[in-house]
């Protein structure tokens, strides 16, 4: 090919391209301003910040989000669903027909007995809701809860059963829900991410994919804090590394990403340069907000921040000492969190997955979770932050009435995973406290009114948010996928 015809070529395919690429930004502009990631009155091409506020459906209850995940299910029949019954019918075995198509982790069926609770309930409250005796700090919460002891899964095994509660569904790639709200909302916070966790004891056996961003952009994703140093790993200069100069290198990272978003609008490229500014404003916002010597005694004693663990022992609840302080010290950081405007935050703790030695596990446990809990929304409430700050206590699934008897063991001491029936409570952001919703029936094995299926507190939750389930989606591979998958209905009970 001679010169000028390789000019003529290059010429034609230059003006088609520049054609194209005008029309197509154009309209790639209007898609950006569509999922928050373009001014309204920005130029196509111009990134903006993805985690900008975003107006709800409709008015909201809800601005913030605690949610308190105790990683591996406890005990409802020994914590929150008392079972008289069960307790008479303790060591006698179930008609098959309850079991006869009911898949379970460990349990042999053949020789399995139901396993009564010898914990003790008592009603607490104006509305006289019935809680048991490990969890004295948080019943005298009971007029500020909602019970909802009618919860049901489809997973019963961990790993999925985590994907469900926090993503919708049992199964990798999904946005969790923290980064559904914070895709849909936008975040009020500045200097810190809109979307935190927080973990305490071993780790969740669902790790990371249980706060991803699934195919949301990477912006919306759970940023993880650590309770030790740093709370974000490199988050400090190196040694001879000034704010100045650092300063200076981001704006050059970032006008670079700048001018090749503008060549090929990709919205990672949008999320990255947001994630390194985010990262700068950091530096300063999160060792305050880690520094817990600006608050009182009195508040740092009702979390119990410099709890021990008294001498209890654990071998599934992450024993080291330091676990009761660190988890009280993740309860109050979720506060100071809301306080600075950061949308969702997640509480992890693992495990309260007691297949045996149920009493003591258990016992550990929530003499670790139960005085910060019942702290954190006395403080929440005393602050005024109650009302727009809905707190969340949940797992994947409950325990059996059944005591576990997987070969090899001896003594039935522990409840195996059940999905069919189990407990989780809301309190604040707009939930009608003081109630119980659902009831089981005499052992604990099924529901037996008003079901609330894992979709249906999604879009439960996501409505006190101001916002529709079913028009809260993000397109992707042809489809529009939403949190509560193909389901979910809101549970009309739970608004106040």
């Amino acid at each position: 090919m001679d010169r000028k015809e390789q000019q003529r070529l290059l010429s034609r395919r230059s003006f088609v391209g520049n054609t194209a690429n005008g029309v197509g930004m154009l309209a790639l502009a209007s898609l950006l301003r569509d999922e928050g990631l373009l001014a309204a009155d920005a130029a196509p091409g111009a990134a903006v910040n993805p985690l900008a506020p975003k107006p709800p459906h409709f008015a909201p209850r809800a601005k913030n989000c605690i949610f308190i995940y105790l990683e591996g299910a406890p005990s409802q029949i020994d914590l929150f669903d008392p079972k008289p019954k069960l307790k008479e019918l303790h060591g006698q075995k179930l008609p098959e027909s309850f079991t006869d198509k009911v898949r379970f982790a460990f349990i042999q069926k053949e020789s399995a007995v139901l396993l009564g609770s010898p914990r003790t309930f008592q009603k607490y409250g104006q509305c006289g809701m019935e809680l048991c005796d490990l969890l004295p700090h948080l019943a005298t919460c009971a007029d500020d809860i909602a019970l909802v002891r009618s919860m049901h899964t489809e997973a019963f095994n961990h790993h999925p059963g985590q994907l469900m509660m926090n993503t919708g569904v049992p199964v990798f790639g999904r946005p969790s829900m923290g980064a559904w709200l914070n895709y849909g909302l936008g975040s009020q916070s500045k200097n810190l991410p809109g979307y935190v966790v927080l973990t305490a004891g071993r780790g969740t056996s669902g790790g990371a994919s249980n706060w991803s961003s699934g195919f949301l952009p990477t912006t919306y994703q759970g940023v993880l804090f650590r309770g030790k140093g740093d709370p974000v790993l490199n988050l400090s200069n190196p040694a001879g590394v000034s704010a100045a100069m650092q300063r200076k290198s981001l704006d050059a990272v970032r006008d670079l990403n700048q001018e090749r978003f503008g060549r090929v609008a990709d919205p990672e490229i949008a999320s990255r340069i947001a994630a390194y500014e985010l990262a700068f404003r950091m530096q300063s916002a999160a060792p305050e907000l880690m520094d817990l010597s600006g608050e009182s005694q009195a508040t740092l004693d009702a979390y119990g921040v410099n709890r021990d663990e008294g001498g209890l022992k654990s071998v599934r609840g992450g024993g080291d000492p330091g676990t009761f302080a660190g988890f009280a010290s993740n309860c109050l950081l979720a506060r100071r969190l809301v306080e600075r405007g950061v949308r969702f935050v997640n509480i992890f703790h693992a495990s309260w997955d007691h297949h045996s030695s149920l009493d003591n596990e258990l016992t550990f446990c929530t003499r670790m979770a139960d005085q910060p809990v019942a702290a954190l929304l006395k403080d929440l409430k005393q602050r005024g932050l109650l009302d727009s700050t809905l707190v969340v206590w949940g797992s994947e699934f409950g325990r059996t009435p059944l005591g576990e008897n997987r070969r090899g063991t001896t003594p039935n001491t522990g409840r195996d995973h059940h999905p069919a029936a189990f407990s989780i409570w809301m309190a604040g952001g707009g939930i009608k406290g003081g109630q119980v919703i659902g009831k089981t029936d005499e052992i604990g094995w099924n529901i037996v009114e008003e079901p609330v299926h894992v979709n249906d507190l999604h879009a439960t939750i996501l409505h006190l948010f101001g916002m529709d389930h079913t028009k809260l989606t993000y397109r992707f591979q042809g489809r529009d996928f939403r949190l509560t998958d193909v389901g979910g209905k809101l549970v009309r009970k739970l608004v106040a």
